[in-house]
């Protein structure tokens, strides 16, 4: 099954069901991402993979003379994305796939996602499509993880599980660490039409658990998103009890009173469309 189906179906579907807590994970990450690509005035803003739309809110409410645009491909989460923005006029919400999504009349002048651009079958056309349909003097700007070992809160999570449960066929195959490499990421963009492209690295706090019973709260939502998720899953009864096991006791280590804080990285990558 191809990540676009997968995100349609099953994957969508978890992250549907669990939007609140996921934002709350990435919540150090998007204000990073929100103070770089509020850096220069937005007129039509174009948010690629929006999921439940935490991003697209947050920049229909902080550039409200501009027109917002979420895209997912999952009809559960931009379910939700719209009934979260019902009360912005400049925010629209729409089911559509990057490498073939366009609007007569729409050129963004700014592209921008949080970590929804590594899961593209075919990145190469997905962003050369949006470099066509960018308007000439725009911005694209997006999140994504960097390394799998600057991550220790996948690496340790998905250490847990019994060896290859996780990894895919190899690490630049779609999926939430396929934009580790920064050569790699910039030959993808420069192949599809991008120039000037830079990385910024940033460090932040995935919030895994909260509340007066942290621990179970981590253990509940990374059973559910993240490296491990699909793969414990499918685990024996005993190898599921002692995936559990570890879990819990690096999670309860790595408790700080009513939160659970793990250390994450990504990097922040811009870049601007060639000359047509």
């Amino acid at each position: 099954m191809s990540n676009s189906n997968e995100w349609r179906d099953r994957v969508g579907k978890a992250w549907a069901e669990e939007w609140q807590r996921t934002d709350r994970s990435f919540g150090g990450l998007t204000d990073h991402l929100m103070a770089k690509v509020s850096e220069r005035p937005v007129m039509r803003a174009l948010d690629i993979g929006c999921g439940a739309g935490e991003m697209s809110l947050a920049m229909a409410r902080g550039h409200s003379s501009a027109e917002v645009i979420g895209i997912d491909i999952s009809e559960n989460l931009v379910e939700i994305a719209k009934e979260r923005g019902l009360h912005l006029p400049n925010l629209t919400f729409e089911l559509g796939d990057a490498g073939q999504w366009t609007r007569g009349g729409f050129a963004p002048d700014l592209i921008f996602s949080r970590h929804g651009v590594m899961f593209f079958d075919d990145p190469i056309a997905s962003f050369g499509h949006l470099a066509k349909l960018a308007a000439p003097d725009a911005r694209l700007v997006f999140s994504c993880f960097r390394s799998f070992e600057e991550n220790p809160w996948a690496e340790r999570v998905a250490g847990f599980l019994p060896p290859g449960s996780v990894f895919p066929p190899d690490r630049f195959s779609p999926g939430p660490f396929a934009f580790a490499d920064q050569v790699h990421v910039a030959g993808i963009l420069q192949d599809a039409g991008w120039i000037d492209v830079s990385f910024l690295p940033v460090d932040y706090a995935y919030i895994a658990g909260t509340g007066s019973d942290a621990v179970d709260d981590a253990v509940s939502y990374f059973l559910r998103i993240g490296p491990a998720a699909r793969a414990a899953a499918q685990l024996t009864p005993d190898e599921h009890g002692h995936f559990l096991a570890r879990l819990r006791r690096y999670l309860t280590n790595n408790a700080d009173g009513n939160i659970i804080a793990l250390r994450a990285s990504a990097w922040i990558v811009s870049a601007r469309p060639g000359r047509r």
